[in-house]
């Protein structure tokens, strides 16, 4: 029986008329063969698509959250118009950052969402020409609903100067429920009446006197009793 030596690479490539084979450093027979494409280990690559894959979603995420502010705040500008401060507010409650909101309050500024002279008008519209407040009256709610002070100013000055005339004729309509009190306690409740319309003080004193002049009560000559 013929016994044959098996033959390593070399030999077997000698016999066939072949270069041998030589390895580059590193590499052995039967390493896998990595792909010319790959530069690196795949480990830190498959990092970073995670990496990328979670910003996105944060991205997407706080796209969300902005969105879901801007709806609240224009669901709160449909029932009534809101100065910038109370804008602010709403989105600093929707959980939106600072830089946001800013972002936000500016888009809705130039969309015409937000405007406080407009709010002002409102408030002057609201307050003097339909309840008959005065002037103090108008600017304490300008003050409530956190206006820019120089839109309020502005539109304060506006304000036709006419305050003493409107007490006039809040005062004489008032005191004819008052025929059943004396002279003194008409003149305090006229006064007070009116102060709390926010009358100025000077006004309130030229009005409870006409009021009362018109009656013939001016006086004081006439007592009543409770």
């Amino acid at each position: 029986m013929v016994h044959f030596e098996p033959k390593n690479d070399a030999a077997e490539r000698a016999d066939a008329g072949l270069a041998p084979v030589t390895y580059l450093p590193g590499a052995a027979p039967g390493m896998k063969r990595r792909s010319p494409l790959q530069t690196g280990p795949a480990e830190p690559v498959a990092e970073a698509e995670a990496d990328a894959e979670t910003d996105a979603e944060t991205d997407a995420d706080a796209l969300d959250q902005r969105e879901r502010a801007e709806k609240v705040l224009l669901h709160r500008l449909r029932g009534r118009s809101l100065s910038i401060v109370e804008a602010l507010l709403v989105l600093n409650g929707s959980g939106v950052d600072s830089g946001e909101a800013s972002e936000i309050i500016e888009k809705f500024i130039q969309l015409q969402y937000l405007d406080e002279a407009k709010l002002a008008d409102q408030i002057i519209h609201s307050h003097n020409v339909r309840k008959g407040l005065g002037r103090t009256a108008v600017e304490a709610e300008m003050r409530r609903r956190k206006l820019d002070p120089g839109v309020m100013m502005d539109k304060l000055e506006e304000l036709p100067d006419d305050e003493a005339e409107r007490a006039i004729d809040l005062a004489t309509k008032r005191i004819g429920q008052m025929e059943r009190f004396n002279d003194q306690t008409i003149d305090r409740r006229l006064t007070g009446f009116l102060m709390r319309k926010g009358y100025g003080s000077a006004a309130v004193r030229v009005a409870v006197k006409a009021a009362m002049d018109s009656r013939g009560g001016g006086d004081g000559s006439r007592v009543r009793f409770r």
